[in-house]
């Protein structure tokens, strides 16, 4: 019977990344949904992506909640402007 504890084998699990500013709307990737509240009324969630080097743009630490709407569609049509702000505002100024 064996009774010694297994090896732990360490490494850098977090790999350094390149930041690659976005060049078109293109190069973002934005997903919008929405949920009930429980006074009736609709939030969204929003994730904004951008593609060329995979960070995330939205949400961020402090982002308000996007809402309350009466509908889902008037929520998801709010968190489509916010993304468009976000994604003008990053090629104008890219994050890195």
């Amino acid at each position: 019977m064996d009774n010694r504890k297994p090896r732990l084998a360490l490494f850098n699990s977090r790999a350094v990344r390149t930041a690659v500013p976005g060049t078109s709307e293109e190069d973002f990737e934005t997903y919008a949904t929405y949920y009930a509240n429980g006074s009736g009324q609709f939030n969204a969630k929003l994730k904004l992506v951008r593609r060329t080097d995979g960070r995330l743009l939205y949400p961020f630490e402090g982002a308000s909640p996007i809402g309350p709407y009466a509908t889902g569609k008037l929520a998801i049509d709010a968190a489509l402007a916010v993304a468009q702000k976000i994604i003008a505002a990053d090629l104008a100024h890219p994050e890195l």
